[in-house]
């Protein structure tokens, strides 16, 4: 299959299936411009499905000058048509798509965490509405060149991996997701009746409370590609310690060999083999990037190995992921924060227990 034919195969997708846009609806894109093929056929698709469409194209250079010549006063500026969007605006769609996956690197920390400090009322305010239901949004990626070299691909080769994960070579992605959906609901069912989990693997032995909490089924509506079954962990409950077996690229950083200590809920210890300071940077960027908004375990068997890109490694079928951060209302979860930081651990070597039932070894759940 074609470039082109994939592009317009995932729009449709994306509205049709993961969006459901309905006549009337408000739609929000935004990416940078690199995505524009993939913008062009979401606006037609949307438009012809009735929906209103806004588009918000960003250049990431006009953050990087702000981030490295604003002063504190213009780093704690923000605009109000933010705040006018989430609430007025039903529809979200965001296509990652960068060109330079290192950018901020070099950025000092502490100014990144202040400009991201400023945006916490908004992105609360954002997940409280998509808790409620008001707004549904989903997430996708773009290929680049940037991407392909991350996972150690040619541009053709990650092309061909994102597209086949995304299960556009199927006749119908759309039942196929479905299909997902129905495979996990049963995953979800049984740990929904769980109150507390343990994982054992290498260099990790993790324990959390979840009773009362909601799991959630994810299936391509608010992530595509999809794959996970996911909770937020009661604030206080997580303890133990964890070894993250891949690379992690955030806010344009990478950062490896992370291993976090819990007690009471909150990181007490925390190393990395590369961007210890970065690491140390973004645990103090408010109250909550110290605790876990989320947990979960990824289901997707189309995603074989990883690509420092969490969209794709918190997904494959075999590993299980935690979150440092805010937490999704709708699981019940309330820790609150900037940031949003999902680390991803391999369980092809470990087991999980469910009050303390073994439901799940060597990468795949016994139940």
């Amino acid at each position: 299959m074609d470039t082109s034919t994939n592009i317009q195969k995932l729009a449709q997708v994306l509205i049709r299936y993961s969006l459901n846009i309905q006549p009337g609806d408000v739609l929000r894109i935004g990416c940078t411009p690199v995505a524009m093929p993939l913008v062009y056929e979401a606006y037609r698709e949307a438009i012809r499905a009735g929906a209103h469409v806004i588009t918000r194209i960003a250049e990431p250079s006009l953050e990087e000058f702000l981030l490295r010549e604003g002063s504190d006063e213009q780093l704690q500026w923000k605009t109000p048509l933010v705040q006018t969007e989430i609430e007025t605006i039903g529809k979200w769609l965001d296509i990652m798509c960068n060109t330079n996956t290192r950018q901020f690197t070099s950025i000092d920390p502490a100014r990144i965490s202040m400009r991201h400090s400023v945006l916490l009322p908004e992105q609360n305010l954002f997940n409280q509405l998509s808790a409620t239901g008001k707004i549904k949004s989903c997430l996708t990626l773009y290929p680049t060149e940037a991407y392909a070299q991350e996972a150690g691909m040619s541009f053709r080769e990650y092309s061909e991996f994102v597209y086949q994960s995304m299960l556009l070579h199927e006749p119908d992605p759309a039942a196929c997701w479905q299909k997902m959906h129905e495979s996990q609901q049963q995953i979800v069912d049984y740990l929904g009746t769980r109150k507390h989990i343990r994982i054992v693997a290498p260099g990790t032995d993790l324990e959390y409370e979840c009773g009362g909490r909601r799991w959630i089924n994810y299936a391509g509506k608010s992530n595509f590609p999809d794959g996970e079954v996911s909770t937020s962990p009661i604030e206080n409950s997580v303890k133990g310690y964890v070894q993250f077996s891949y690379p992690s690229i955030h806010n344009g950083t990478v950062v490896d060999g992370v291993a976090l200590t819990f007690e009471a809920g909150k990181v007490i210890k925390a190393s990395a083999s590369q961007n210890q300071a970065f690491l140390e940077g973004m645990l103090e960027m408010d109250e909550g990037a110290r605790r876990v908004g989320e947990v979960a375990f990824g289901t997707n068997y189309g995603i074989q190995r990883a690509t420092g890109h969490a969209l794709f490694d918190e997904k494959m079928a075999g590993t299980m992921h935690l979150a440092l951060g805010w937490a999704y209302r709708e699981t019940g979860g309330t820790n609150e924060s900037t940031l949003h930081w999902d680390l991803v651990c391999d369980l092809k070597q470990g087991e999980v227990y469910a009050d303390g039932e073994l439901c799940y070894k060597h990468g795949q759940f016994l139940i």
